[in-house]
């Protein structure tokens, strides 16, 4: 067994119950890693600290992945304007291998011999934990506590009440999983298809429509596909997503439930704030259409859609992503420059975009308008041209369909 046991520690329910569980089951010390991939504040950070070691954690070691995180993962999500079922910006599961990898690392500093997660039988994130820690920390144990003993969240809340650590009911309501790209809800609600979370369960959006705000309108800066900027100020990029999770959460913007496949082959169904995520998404997406070819978008949309799956499904250490990275970050060469957007109440609505590197710019021809760079007879020669498949076709089938 084990005498060292590093738990990734994310200050949940779950990760909770582990400490004291884990412990008293092996008689192991146990040292809790918070990988911060954003949506935490400090008195979170502080808080999650002291609840580790009030529950007998021997140490706690908080890892800043933030900058990492956007940089490995979030900047090629947004090049390839990624929505899962087009519509979910996978706000968490993309950052699970990263945490994995930066737990593992930690459990090597502390000279730990295995590495435990939080994960149920019933989820993807046991998938994307496992996947990380197998291929780059084979010599580690991993320990899944609540899928391999089967806990439920009752016996997990009645385990640490008996030792002394009450859980508020409405806490153990739902499971909420915060991260720079957003947030996940799970509850009773997203068990079944048909009924939504009460507004009191929401997170980054809770009460933007009781009071709904006046329209706003704002410009985002990107240069070579990377958000750069807000209303003409320079920002990097963690802190341009963390502004934007404020500004577009108190117009409701980004909240959803998705309903799609999991890794494990069920249909799952999760609620999820991602204000940053859709905001920055629709800019970008509206950017590239003005700067990218047609082939282009139609190439890298492509490739960008297998490289969503492979990041959901825990394969993002799989060769083939940094493949599809290279090609999305040259894709990315010309992506520069401003989209407007309007902000309403549960909407955004891309108004105009502009760039040193506009295509239809670039074109002394304007749509409907005035051909510009050909004549009459060029379109008309085009036009013909263009419709001889099909003339040949129906030549060939003599009047048949």
């Amino acid at each position: 067994m084990p005498e060292r046991i590093a738990l990734a520690f994310s200050g949940g329910l779950d990760t909770s119950f582990c400490v004291p569980w884990l412990a008293e089951r092996y008689g192991a010390k146990v040292t809790t890693v918070t990988v911060d991939t954003g949506g935490m504040s400090a008195a979170d950070r502080a808080a999650i600290e002291a609840r580790a070691l009030a529950l007998g954690a021997e140490r706690h070691v908080l890892v800043d992945a933030r900058s990492r995180y956007f940089d490995e993962t979030l900047r090629h999500l947004i090049a390839g304007n990624v929505l899962r079922g087009q519509a979910y910006p996978l706000c968490v599961g993309a950052e699970r291998s990263l945490q994995a990898r930066l737990v593992a690392e930690a459990a090597r500093a502390a000279g730990a011999g295995a590495v435990a997660h939080g994960s149920t039988a019933a989820g993807n994130d046991q998938v994307r934990f496992e996947v990380a820690l197998r291929t780059l920390a084979p010599e580690l144990e991993v320990l899944a506590p609540i899928r391999d003993e089967g806990f439920s969240r009752a016996d997990e809340v009645a385990y640490l009440a008996e030792r002394g650590f009450e859980w508020p009911a409405e806490r153990a309501a739902y499971s909420v999983n915060s991260g720079l790209w957003g947030c996940t809800i799970g509850g009773r609600e997203t068990a079944d298809t048909v009924a939504s979370l009460p507004e009191e369960a929401w997170v980054l959006t809770r009460g933007a429509f009781a009071a709904p705000r006046a329209p706003e309108s704002h410009s985002i800066a990107f240069t070579a596909g990377v958000p750069a900027g807000l209303d003409g100020v320079a920002m990097a990029p963690v802190e341009l997503v963390e502004n934007l999770n404020i500004l577009g959460g108190g117009f409701g913007i980004g909240r959803g439930i998705h309903l799609g496949d999991t890794i494990i082959g069920l249909k799952g169904r999760v609620a999820f704030e991602a204000p940053a995520a859709v905001l920055l998404i629709a800019a970008h997406r509206e950017l590239e259409k003005l700067t990218l070819t047609a082939r282009q978008q139609r190439v890298k949309d492509s490739v960008a859609a297998v490289y969503g799956d492979l990041v959901h499904e825990g394969q993002f250490l799989d060769p083939v992503c940094r493949d599809i990275e290279a090609l999305l970050e040259r894709s990315q060469r010309r992506v520069t420059g401003e989209a407007r957007v309007l902000l309403r109440p549960g909407a955004a609505f891309v108004e105009g975009v502009a760039s040193p590197y506009s295509l239809k710019a670039a074109s002394r021809a304007v749509y409907g308008e005035a051909a510009g760079e050909w004549t009459a007879a060029d379109a008309r020669g085009f036009s013909r041209m263009l419709a001889l498949p099909g003339m040949l076709h129906a030549r060939a089938g003599k009047g048949q369909p």
